[in-house]
């Protein structure tokens, strides 16, 4: 459904809304998603293990990405020329930044007219994710970084193979050349402790591109990504329990990314995964869930 949040169209479904067997309104969850990816790629595992324990889940495309609101008007940023300035440590003026898209969750939030919710995010989603915990922390029950990073300077990046896989451009501008992108993508970024079949990676990507690819979106939402190095030393501020679930075989974000956010997060719990990569098939899921039912209850109890 469209929604209207922070003053923009953003698409959301809400899952398990109502009330428990008290009569009181279920906690809410809210799972922000990664760099151009869609609400969609939250595994129905996850989403339904967290409605079968009796919480509401609300999932949302960001900004720039499916089939929320996009940015034509504000053009293309050049990915070299942020790059370069990102690798100099000049200033970057991206087109928004992780703080507006935080707002977007905050309104998200509003719209919905949820007091507080635990806040999931994974990827570029889990640096919103702290973004809101920083904006709104009397808004936030909890927070869950997976597969994140504080976005210090200094920490290492993806691996080549990764980086080329993600650069490179469709074939044309067939959707079968978009889907072969998108699966030497995913392909890249599994972990080698949780395979995932050919079949399987081409049957996500078929439905990713059928609901939307946008490119553009992707890379404004990656300059955001860049421009925001002053978050690291903000997150010695984050006050509410947080839990930090990072793979130990991530060749996106590396592991080391992870530590450095429990590090620097006061309190932070951190869960490593062996063989986990920057993904997360029915394996991971069946960890995820486990660790993180505990948190949204102790964090609930406080």
């Amino acid at each position: 459904m469209k929604i209207k949040a922070n003053g923009l169209v953003l698409e959301v479904e809400d899952s398990g809304a109502g009330l428990d067997a008290q009569g009181r309104p279920r906690p809410a969850v809210l799972l922000i998603m990664g760099l151009g990816m869609q609400l969609i790629a939250w595994p129905p595992e996850l989403v339904q293990g967290l409605v079968d324990a009796g919480y509401r889940v609300v999932r949302f495309d960001n900004r720039d990405a499916g089939l929320s609101q996009h940015f034509d008007a504000l053009g293309t940023p050049s990915l070299l020329w942020a790059s370069l300035k990102y690798r100099l440590n000049w200033r970057i003026k991206p087109p928004y930044s992780l703080q507006d898209m935080a707002a977007d969750a905050l309104g998200v939030l509003d719209a919905l007219q949820i007091e507080r919710a635990h806040v999931v995010g994974a990827s570029m989603g889990g640096m919103i994710a702290q973004r809101l915990a920083l904006l709104a922390p009397q808004r936030v029950l909890s927070l869950s970084s997976l597969m994140s990073s504080s976005g210090a300077r200094g920490l290492p990046g993806p691996r080549p193979e990764v980086a080329r896989a993600m650069l490179k451009r469709p074939a044309s501008n067939s959707i079968d050349a978009a889907i072969d992108y998108a699966v030497g993508v995913l392909k890249s970024v599994t972990g080698p402790g949780f395979p995932v079949s050919d079949a399987a990676l081409r049957e996500r990507a078929r439905a990713a591109v059928s609901r939307s690819f946008y490119p553009d979106g992707v890379v404004r939402q990656m300059v955001a990504v860049m421009a925001d190095g002053a978050r690291a030393d903000a997150l010695a501020q984050v006050a509410v329990p947080t839990l930090v679930l990072h793979g130990k075989d991530d060749p996106l974000v590396p592991f080391a990314c992870g530590e450095d956010t429990a590090r620097r997060i006061p309190g932070a719990r951190l869960i490593g995964i062996d063989g986990m990569g920057h993904d997360l098939p029915s394996g991971v899921v069946a960890l995820l869930l486990p660790a993180l039912m505990p948190h949204l209850s102790a964090a609930a109890a406080r």
